[in-house]
């Protein structure tokens, strides 16, 4: 059980104060504006919070855009659309201090990339000292890198009083739910990665009452039963899958998509075949699931999302979202295909976190929760 993280809340007289709070804003670009604000819109309480006690926050992200590696798109969405803010070029050094000094109580200062530096992702105890260096007090608010053990989450607290945002204490509250949760528990896991992914799978394979397992993660599994995948993706790894093949609460796609589009039997992949998404009928069968369920757990897409094998996944979405079961659901592409469907409002909780989400849920807890 983890122990209760000191809240933001608990900063005693933030007015004046610098606060250094790490965020995510690593969101979608293009043509220069954001597309998925949901990360800022979920982390935008925190901020709030302290410049209204009269805090000096500065916000501190990496971010890694097709269109560059600039936070300054984002920068300029945040002061249009939610709150007024300051951008600086640098996230280090001497045109930062200056920023910093101009500061009055209540501003926002937000900084540039942090993985413009190196030491950002090799955690460099010299680069974590001139982040905490900036301020006086550390806030956590960004659970989805809180699973990298990077400069900003495990090396700056080390210097600073630390605290959790409201957004990070309401994703450790949310997932803890699926340690204990309601029963029938239906556990949905897609995606990619079966050599990181294998860990959780065993560990709610215990826990729950269905595991289905789709996306490439099924591909594994097929090659192991005998059958044949084709040019499919799989992890090439040599793993033992036993004891979930005799797994009787196992659940495989029962039809899939191939290169070609068509839906095809298991049977009918040919050796120069793609699985690229899961069928109509697999769909209706978890569809049918669901329809008991009382906790449902959703992490990773079905089919090959960025490719744009998008069916799969857009009917399971509409298929939780159907459920009368409280529902969990993260991942990156799971994220864009509820928001592409504007269902959000439809899902109980809906974590900003993808790798941090399945890390969490193996190992109830993070490095950046521990530090």
């Amino acid at each position: 059980m983890l122990p209760r993280l000191p809240s933001v809340e608990a900063i005693e007289n933030p007015e004046g104060t610098r606060v250094l709070c790490r965020v995510d804003f690593n969101v979608s670009v293009q043509d220069g504006q954001v597309l998925d604000p949901y990360r800022i819109e979920k982390e935008r309480k925190t901020i709030e919070y302290l410049r209204d006690r009269g805090a000096k926050v500065i916000l501190a992200s990496h971010f890694k855009g097709k269109e560059g590696n600039s936070l300054e798109p984002v920068a300029r969405y945040i002061k249009q659309y939610l709150f007024d803010l300051t951008f600086v070029g640098d996230c280090v050094g001497g045109e930062v201090f200056d920023e910093v000094g101009k500061m009055q109580n209540g501003d926002v200062l937000l900084l540039e990339n942090l993985r413009a530096h190196d030491g950002e992702k090799t955690n460099d105890p010299a680069f974590a000292r001139d982040l905490a260096s900036l301020a006086e007090v550390y806030v956590n608010e960004a659970f989805s890198v809180s699973h990298r053990k990077h400069a900003s989450i495990v090396g700056v607290p080390t210097h600073l009083p630390g605290y959790a945002g409201f957004r990070l204490l309401e994703e450790i509250e949310k997932l803890s739910e699926a340690f204990d949760p309601s029963h029938p528990f239906v556990f949905l896991l897609g995606g990619a990665k079966f050599d990181t992914k294998l860990p959780l799978l065993e560990k709610f394979a215990e826990k729950a009452n269905t595991v289905f397992l789709g996306g490439a993660l099924a591909n594994d599994v097929f090659q192991a039963q005998g059958l044949e995948v084709g040019e499919s993706l799989v992890s090439g790894s040599d793993h033992d899958l036993t004891a979930l093949l005799s797994n009787e609460k196992m659940m495989l796609p029962e039809d899939v998509v191939i290169e070609t589009t068509e839906v095809v039997k298991l049977a009918e992949v040919g050796v120069t075949n793609k699985i690229l998404d899961a069928g109509p009928k697999t769909v209706e069968s978890i569809r049918e699931k669901l329809i008991g369920a009382a906790f449902v757990l959703w992490n990773g897409p079905l089919g090959d999302y960025e490719h744009g094998f998008k069916d799969g996944t857009l009917a399971l979405a509409k298929a939780v979202a159907d459920s009368p079961a409280e529902t969990i659901v993260g991942g990156g592409d799971t994220l864009a295909a509820i928001e592409g469907l504007e269902i959000l409002d439809r899902f109980d909780f809906v974590s900003t976190g993808g790798g941090a989400m399945l890390d969490f849920l193996a190992n109830e807890t993070l490095p950046g929760i521990e530090v």
